[in-house]
């Protein structure tokens, strides 16, 4: 179940990338750039976690 929420995410993230693409390329490299950086925080975090 976790696994399939992940991947709707995934799915519903980059619908919304590939869209702000659509209407001006810059604004989807930086939004794409900026949910990258999120997603690798959030990464760390969790293993950080599992960790302790």
């Amino acid at each position: 179940m976790v696994k399939l929420l992940v991947v709707l995410e995934v799915v519903f993230v980059l619908a919304v990338v590939v869209g702000v693409g659509m209407w001006s390329v810059p604004a989807g490299l930086v939004l794409a750039g900026v949910l990258g950086v999120v997603a690798v925080e959030r990464e760390q975090a969790q293993r950080k976690a599992v960790k302790r």
